[in-house]
């Protein structure tokens, strides 16, 4: 089994991965590091992060939800898990302390772990009806507008029937794994990750009686931009970006493939939920 390594580029990571070279050295295993990561224990490699997801069995993420999130977008149509290790407190999708690393690497290599499917959202750019950009993201594609507070208008279609449209600071369409992040600080629900269901969330609509509104992911969603003259972005995962033009159609609908994640066996979904969201306390 060859272990990729990738890490958030802080210098409590160089201690961590140097805990898990060792351990790879101790079992024998090959492991490969991007250079970035490299850098933080002096080990020279001149892999990208693309290479490593590429070239290996399983790959360890090492850092914070949006390190996760940027490696799960490399790591779609691969058929690679991805163990997420959180280097600072407990993430939704680094779910992994430092202290469970080795434990549950020992446990893959025994065989004995679960994978769990995480769907991802494809979304597509048409100008004047000709594609100009795709993407695919874990967590949400948002369309926003830029640094002025004015509010923007946005023509939303499912499955080509008129829903709205959106007079708004911007709309957040999610997955369930994104249900607890933009989404939910939007007022957003919350969905169990592995459900078949999309979110769109108007962010700070015009109308207050516009709601977040969760459809089967079998829909596709197209949003015009309607508003001339502003400067309006649709952002994916909140890492990349793309510039609207009015009249602009962003396409949303499931990802054909899905990728998966090394499932906790330490913790459940509803144990992560209180901590993270403090219930109960």
């Amino acid at each position: 089994m060859k272990i990729g390594i990738i890490a958030k580029p802080k210098k409590q990571a160089g201690t961590v991965i140097n805990s898990l070279i060792r351990w790879c050295n101790d079992k024998k295993m090959e492991y490969i590091i991007d250079s970035e990561s490299a850098s933080l224990v002096d080990i020279e490699s001149n892999l990208k992060r693309v290479d490593v997801v590429e070239k290996a069995d399983i790959v360890v993420v090492l850092g914070g939800d949006g390190t996760l999130l940027s490696a799960a977008r490399l790591a779609y149509g691969r058929d690679v898990p991805i163990l997420g290790v959180n280097l600072g407190s407990l993430g939704f999708l680094t779910e992994f302390t430092i202290d469970e690393m080795i434990p549950i690497l020992d446990s893959i290599i025994a065989g004995n772990y679960q994978l769990e499917e995480r769907s991802l959202l494809e979304a597509t750019i048409y100008r004047q009806g000709a594609k100009v950009a795709t993407y695919r993201t874990l967590n949400d594609v948002v369309i926003h507008k830029g640094t002025l507070a004015r509010i923007i208008e946005l023509e939303t279609y499912v499955d080509e029937d008129f829903l709205a449209t959106y007079r708004a600071d911007g709309l957040i369409v999610a997955t369930p794994t994104g249900s607890t992040a933009y989404s939910l600080a939007a007022g957003g629900p919350i969905l169990y990750p592995i459900m078949d269901a999309i979110i769109l969330n108007p962010i700070c609509p015009f109308t207050l009686s516009q709601r977040a509104i969760v459809l089967k992911d079998t829909v596709t969603v197209d949003v015009v931009l309607v508003t001339e003259n502003e400067d309006v972005f649709v952002t994916l995962d909140g890492q990349e970006g793309f510039a609207l033009r009015v009249k602009d159609r962003v396409s949303i609908k499931k990802a054909p493939s899905t990728i998966k994640l090394v499932k906790n066996p330490y913790k459940t979904f509803f144990e992560v939920l209180r901590t993270k969201l403090k219930w109960g306390i």
